[in-house]
């Protein structure tokens, strides 16, 4: 199914959508594992279609627009890239571990002489 179309249904026709994908998807899982189909393609076109309009369903609810006219016209300059790469976290060094920043290691505390450690000499 092509997002435009999904697009276009209203929210309860989108959930009829998903629902009856998810069962046809259910039972061609069931076919596959009784050794009756072999139609991976299908299972893989099911699979996609439904994460298709899980996105759409989702972004409907946040209130994305994710129409490729609407984001080329309103991003001239790829402005929406520039606030995503502003928005994004930084990777810091102080993240990394010391031994793979190049620093000193830690020191690891030493060890107490007891009378077991004492013995072993």
């Amino acid at each position: 199914m092509d997002a435009e179309k999904i697009r276009n249904l209203t929210g309860p026709e989108l959930v009829q959508q998903q629902r009856d994908l998810s069962d046809q998807l259910f039972r061609l899982k069931f076919q596959l594992k009784m050794g009756q189909t072999e139609s991976l393609k299908k299972l893989q076109e099911l699979r996609k279609d439904v994460a298709r309009i899980k996105t759409i369903v989702r972004e409907q609810e946040l209130g994305i627009k994710n129409n490729k006219k609407a984001a080329s016209a309103s991003s001239g300059s790829g402005a929406a890239a520039a606030v995503a790469k502003k928005t994004a976290t930084p990777k810091t060094a102080a993240a990394k571990p010391a031994a793979k920043r190049g620093g000193p290691a830690k020191a690891s505390k030493p060890v107490k002489a007891t009378a077991t450690t004492k013995r072993k000499k």
